[in-house]
């Protein structure tokens, strides 16, 4: 569905992502893990066109992607959950979720999508009302995750949905991403929690200083020989 062919991005002079090729299979779930600082905050960001390309290509079912402004990857069935939660605090929990329909080609489908949403996340419908700066860091993770899904995307770009939040919590959103695959949903997810990350993932990338260290499918990996390259022992 989605390939990296030797991409090179960074941020004006300098550059972060270093001849970066990889291949994210349909209805599956590829993880990304690596150190602070590997880029893989940056590969999402290139892949939706927030950091332009330097060199190489990324390609969505066939067509290049390069380029393509970053508020048009609704038409391409693209979304990504940042890393942060990053809801707009003084709105509503719904006000955020009818912001992940906004762009024109979805608006017709908001109550549907709404529905859904409540469906998969409980708390939200208890909260509808309530502004999401008020919610818990779990809560404002669930909504961050809902409202992506509002847009019904095919590929759907997921960065470090379990940082800082409570075990509990973390069980909760590796259980709906367990649904979203089983859904056939195509995820690409990055992750620090290298063990909960290779359980949850069809194929795994290891990123080191910008670079591919590992691509294994996840049935593959070894956890101690992951953990050694993760920390370059």
């Amino acid at each position: 569905m989605l390939e990296l062919d030797q991409v090179r991005a960074g941020y004006g002079a300098i550059n972060v992502l270093w001849d970066v090729s990889m291949q994210v299979a349909a209805g599956k779930l590829t993880t990304i893990i690596g150190p602070n600082g590997a880029g893989k905050t940056t590969l999402l960001r290139a892949i939706m066109g927030l950091v332009p390309l330097g060199a190489g290509d990324i390609r969505l079912n066939g067509a290049r992607l390069n380029g393509t402004p970053t508020w048009d990857m609704a038409d391409r069935s693209v979304a990504m959950i940042p890393e942060g939660r990053m809801v707009f605090r003084d709105m509503s929990v719904e006000e955020n979720l009818i912001m992940g329909a906004f762009h024109k080609s979805h608006r017709a489908h908001v109550k549907q999508r709404l529905e859904e949403a409540y469906e998969m996340f409980p708390r939200l419908r208890e909260r509808r009302t309530q502004m999401a700066g008020s919610l818990s860091g779990g809560e404002a993770q669930m909504l961050a995750m809902a409202r992506g899904l509002m847009s019904d995307p095919k590929l759907l770009l997921i960065d470090e949905p379990s940082l800082g939040l409570a075990p509990l919590v973390v069980n909760e959103l590796f259980e709906i991403l367990e649904r979203l695959k089983a859904g056939g949903r195509t995820i690409i997810l990055v992750e620090q929690n290298t063990e909960r990350a290779v359980g949850v993932a069809d194929h795994v990338y290891l990123m080191q200083s910008g670079r591919v260290a590992l691509s294994q499918p996840a049935s593959e990996v070894q956890l101690q020989h992951l953990h050694d390259l993760y920390f370059a022992r």
